[in-house]
């Protein structure tokens, strides 16, 4: 198994999940017990959290370490699960539009 973990895309999705929480960086570290610098680093994805800093991190975000690792190490592979989260609270006629679309697209894949 030759992946490695893209320690910039895990920041961000905890970044994305600290702000759909409305959380700020100060009061994550305050949760977490981890100063705000820290917990900037590890946004950035300049410095590489513990395990137990991402267990910390997940419980106060709500979110599960699956979520925060496996996005990071495949996102390709995740594309399906990132599109459903995107298309979640959108205007369901408008998806249903969307859909048919990627339908048709699909089916004439292979002359693309």
């Amino acid at each position: 198994m030759e992946k490695e973990i893209d320690y910039v895309a895990l920041g961000m999705r905890i970044r994305k999940a600290r702000k759909d929480h409305h959380v700020t960086q100060e009061h994550l570290g305050e949760i977490c017990e981890l100063s705000t610098a820290h917990i900037g680093h590890i946004e950035r994805g300049t410095r590489i959290p513990s395990l137990d800093t991402l267990f910390r991190i997940s419980q106060a975000l709500g979110v599960s370490i699956d979520h925060l690792i496996f996005d990071s190490v495949a996102p390709d592979e995740n594309m399906l699960i990132s599109i459903n989260s995107i298309l979640q609270n959108k205007d369901k006629r408008k998806v249903k539009t969307f859909l048919t679309i990627i339908r048709a697209i699909a089916d004439k894949i292979d002359e693309l």
